[in-house]
């Protein structure tokens, strides 16, 4: 049986393009932590340069999307695709002609944060244009998820045996030609032009305007406060898991690729779930169960010492990530107005990528201070907390969001 959301041609053009090119972002990001470590050897390093490749989506993303509400979203991801594959084929042709250093990859990391900030809104923002009937968007973000996790199941496993076998280059090789899959499919698309209003409103005035809006409103503000909370802490376990394969499990390149496609496994499940989901009822309650599975699975981590037992945890890890993005993602896209989709889907990819630098800064300076087991303790520990916060204000955030979903005619019951 089709999915709803793969009755739109344009949607299944996105999906079939984006998922080949994550496979190939995944074994970049595989590749680049595992030959940062091999380079300097040092957590902190591997923190450093985390905050490079994420810190613009903090500074950036909100003009990213006042540019998303702005100009055609369809045209700046053509845009900012074929400035990725630049930078994957720049960072390939480095380490085939074995000269690339620590401060290439520190350089290239900061380009595509800064490809990422415009890249990410515009990228959130498309989907519903892409989407013929209005009750096939929260099925069209789950399929999301579920393809944005396929991807990292099998791009870590793919990058793992390739690491071990012939080095990173080959991963930002095969990564840059990745690109083109999703350059075709969005020049493919049939496209409908939007009459985009003529404004006078400065850029700062539109950010003003979206901040405003996004936390005046206390569903979307907790939403955002939640998923910046999960990110700075809860996502810290990416730069780490290195030391993890090397240092505590004793092993290689494989073994980092297995730990991170196990992850995968746990996130394509919860992908899988929520695009099976007939309705968005019940989302909040996900959103809080997704963070104490996030917060135990990286508790169970941290104290593992053997590598079965370490995958069996991260497939939680990878399952409470996974629930806690595309369920905040799915209840902001639904409740948000049109015209100001693009400037909060920039305050959410704030929350999300733009606390992610800071968790890897400080998880990496912690990791060498006090070890990375007690790093990912705290985190754990942080992130059910932050579950039980969210899970007290549940019942008045829902009394705000129904009316919204009456209105539009979104089925909640």
């Amino acid at each position: 049986m089709l999915l709803p959301a793969f009755r739109s041609r344009n949607y299944r053009l996105f999906f079939i393009g984006q998922g080949i090119s994550l496979i190939g972002s995944w074994m970049t990001q595989l590749a680049t932590v595992w030959l940062v470590y091999r380079l300097t050897n040092s957590p902190l390093m591997l923190g450093v340069v985390g905050f490079t490749s994420q810190i613009p989506s903090f500074f950036l993303s909100p003009f990213g999307g006042a540019f998303a509400d702005k100009f055609s979203r369809h045209k700046t991801l053509i845009g900012t695709q074929v400035l990725s594959m630049m930078q994957s084929l720049a960072l390939a042709a480095l380490a085939l002609t074995g000269t690339i250093q620590i401060g290439h990859i520190i350089a290239l990391s900061l380009f595509q944060g800064f490809i990422n900030a415009f890249d990410a809104p515009a990228r959130q923002a498309f989907v519903p244009e892409l989407i013929e009937q209005r009750d096939d968007l929260a099925n069209a973000i789950a399929i999301n998820s579920t393809m944005f996790n396929g991807a990292r199941l099998i791009g870590p496993a793919i990058g793992g045996l390739l690491l071990a076998r012939v080095g990173a280059a080959y991963c930002f090789l095969i990564d840059g030609l990745s690109y083109i899959a999703v350059i075709i499919g969005l020049l493919a698309m049939r496209i409908q032009s939007k009459q985009i209003p003529k404004s006078n409103v400065s850029p700062i005035q539109r950010i003003k305007e979206g901040f405003n809006y996004a936390f005046g409103f206390a569903p979307i503000r907790a939403i955002l406060l939640h998923a910046a909370i999960i990110s700075l802490f809860g996502i810290q376990y990416t730069i780490l898991v290195p030391i993890y394969a090397e240092k505590i499990l004793g092993g290689s390149a494989e073994v980092l690729g297995f730990l991170m496609a196990a992850s995968g496994v746990g996130a394509l499940a919860g992908g899988i779930y929520l695009a099976t989901r007939r309705t968005i009822a019940g989302l909040g309650q996900v959103i809080v169960f997704a963070a104490t599975i996030l917060g135990l699975g990286l508790i169970a981590f941290s104290i593992s010492r053997h590598l079965p037992l370490s995958l069996l945890t991260m497939l939680f890890v990878g399952l409470g990530t996974i629930l806690q993005i595309a369920s905040s993602n799915t209840v902001l896209q639904t409740i948000v107005e049109e015209d100001k989709r693009g400037r909060v889907m920039s305050l959410f990819t704030m929350s999300f990528l733009g606390m992610i630098p800071f968790g890897n800064l400080l998880g990496g300076a912690l990791a060498e201070r006090i070890g990375a087991p007690i790093v990912l303790i705290i985190d754990g520990i942080i992130c059910i907390m932050a579950s039980i916060l969210l899970a007290k204000k549940l019942p008045s955030l829902k009394r705000l969001v129904v009316p919204i979903y009456e209105q539009r005619g979104i089925k909640h019951l």
